[in-house]
Formats: C-alpha cells, sequence, structure tokens
C-alpha cells in the first residue's frame, strides 16, 4: 500500500507539466524589412507577464503568443499604431513602453520636475534666510 502511494507522489508532477507546450515552429518573416519592423515593434511592447522585459526579450508563454499574434497582424496589413491600439485595447496601456501623454498620467510625466524644482526652490529660500541672520563680525571680535 505504501509502495503504491509513494510511487503515485513520484509520478504526479511528471503529470502535470508546469507549462503549456508552446508552438516550437520559428516565425516566418516575408521579407527583411518586416522582420526589422517586427522586432522595432516588438521593443517598443511590454511583456504583460513580466512586466520589465520587453515583448521581444521575455521568454514568457504569452510573450510568445503575443509575438505570433503581433507578426499575424502585421501580415494582415495593420500599422503599427493599429496594432499597439489592438494590444491596449486588450490589455491596457500597461502594454506599452511609451505610453501616450495625457490627463490621466500626466503626474507621471511632471512629478519628478516639480519635485526637482520645488526642492530647488526651496534650498534657495533657506539659503538666502540663513545669510540674512548671519551677523557680520565687528572689530572688538576675535579673527582667527
Amino acid at each position: 500500500m505504501w509502495v503504491a502511494l509513494v510511487l503515485a507522489l513520484l509520478l504526479v508532477p511528471a503529470l502535470a507539466p508546469a507549462q503549456a507546450v508552446s508552438d516550437p515552429t520559428p516565425l516566418q518573416y516575408r521579407s527583411a524589412e518586416e522582420e526589422a519592423r517586427f522586432h522595432s515593434l516588438a521593443a517598443e511592447l511590454r511583456c504583460v507577464q513580466c512586466q520589465n522585459q520587453s515583448l521581444a526579450d521575455s521568454n514568457a508563454q504569452i510573450a510568445h503568443d503575443l509575438r505570433r499574434e503581433v507578426l499575424t497582424l502585421m501580415q494582415q496589413g495593420n500599422s503599427d499604431a493599429q496594432i499597439k491600439q489592438f494590444l491596449v485595447e486588450r490589455y491596457g496601456e500597461f502594454v506599452l513602453y511609451r505610453p501616450a501623454m495625457d490627463t490621466r498620467n500626466s503626474l507621471l510625466w511632471f512629478g519628478p520636475l516639480v519635485l526637482v524644482l520645488g526642492g530647488a526652490g526651496v534650498l534657495v529660500w533657506v539659503v538666502r534666510r540663513r545669510s540674512r541672520q548671519v551677523q557680520p563680525m565687528g572689530e572688538s571680535e576675535e579673527r582667527w
């Protein structure tokens, strides 16, 4: 009984692969220009699973599927803007490495600049205030 249980437990991991098997066939490009355009576009898109890798760099299964989808859309005659719009509608603006600037994300674009300018303003104010408080030494005071 125990031997059968141990064997069953040892065989379970072999029966449940961690990730689905992807299509092993490489992507087929029609021309060198199409391949260059594909690689350029894949570098501008973010993997939705890895989050800090581009679609071109990611080795996740969804990245493989999205690369195939992007190439299919390219071969159907869609422009880069149409492909990006398709992916944004499907996965959100997170999929773009360089999202368009609008009112929703203006703080992300201009926030660091506002913080730096505000810090510089506070620094100038503190230095001027302290320089007015320093009294010059009189003639009777010792000097080094």
